[in-house]
């Protein structure tokens, strides 16, 4: 059986599957294909039936958990911490409101948090691959602020940006960014092997961090330093080997406060696969 997996090109999603990509672990006789996409096209695939594990925002799976369960294992969730809002110079969160914002995608965890901390504001959409479209968006002036998600929370400062705030800290609960999802009409025999074949990866991957953190430095903008905190927050023991009750319970008040400004349509029924 061929297992397509479509994930995201930044440092957290490259680690979690890198033994898949690698083979260093046992597939149980499961071949991968593998994708990448920046984070709101991985949103769209979950309309089509290109991939069967996709790597998406966590606000993504309140729109399709009717075809999708939540992989109990790979999130990247922000404790205190999450993507930040900058600008060109320093303001307050509530002083943007009515002003355009670039965001990275109508679909995001961090749009839709946004949007719950600061209801009125003109969202400018700016795909977050290349790095570079939001700093020239901020230095051009085409946005009045951007709110910036993966690696770029790190490198703002270095590029000449003010920090406005966390959306992670001003949420002031756990903050699930990013969940993998599995396809139910694979069934449950598949789904089962899946999901045991995606957990020995993120296992191995946590158990041999400095050999992975090596073979990423080619593929990352951050320096040592910053992967190492980066995969601290978004790929670590606490959240990303095993999902834990808490980041479930936060999902449902997430959707919830979603639900009430009529970001999503409906209650979501949270569905964990084995």
């Amino acid at each position: 059986m061929d297992v397509r997996i479509g994930h995201s090109p930044d440092s957290d999603d490259a680690f979690m599957f890198h033994a898949i990509v690698h083979r260093k672990i046992d597939t149980e006789g499961l071949s991968f294909s593998m994708s990448q996409h920046d984070t709101e096209s991985l949103n769209a695939l979950a309309d089509t039936d290109d991939a069967d594990v996709l790597a998406v925002s966590c606000a993504r799976y309140a729109t399709i958990a009717d075809r999708w369960l939540l992989l109990p294992h790979g999130a990247s969730v922000g404790r205190g911490y999450g993507p930040v809002v900058v600008a060109n110079a320093p303001c307050t969160l509530a002083s943007l409101e009515g002003k355009r914002i670039g965001v990275p995608g109508l679909r995001t965890t961090a749009y839709m948090v946004l949007r719950i901390l600061l209801e009125k504001f003109e969202p400018v959409q700016i795909p977050i691959a290349p790095y570079e479209r939001v700093w020239t968006a901020l230095h051009n002036r085409d946005v009045d602020a951007a709110l910036v998600i993966h690696e770029g929370r790190l490198a703002f400062e270095r590029e000449g940006f003010a920090f406005v705030c966390d959306i992670g800290k001003e949420w002031k609960l756990p903050l699930p960014l990013g969940v993998n999802v599995i396809k139910k009409s694979l069934g449950r025999d598949s789904i089962e092997k899946i999901s045991r074949v995606c957990k020995r990866s993120i296992a191995w991957a946590l158990d041999h961090r400095d050999e992975v953190m090596l073979a990423l430095r080619d593929t990352t903008p951050l320096d040592a330093a910053g992967l190492d905190r980066y995969l601290s927050m978004y790929a670590n023991e606490e959240d990303t080997r095993s999902m834990r009750s808490d980041v479930i319970s936060v999902m449902e008040t997430l959707f919830d406060e979603a639900a009430k400004r009529k970001l999503v349509t409906q209650r979501v029924a949270i569905e964990l696969a084995p």
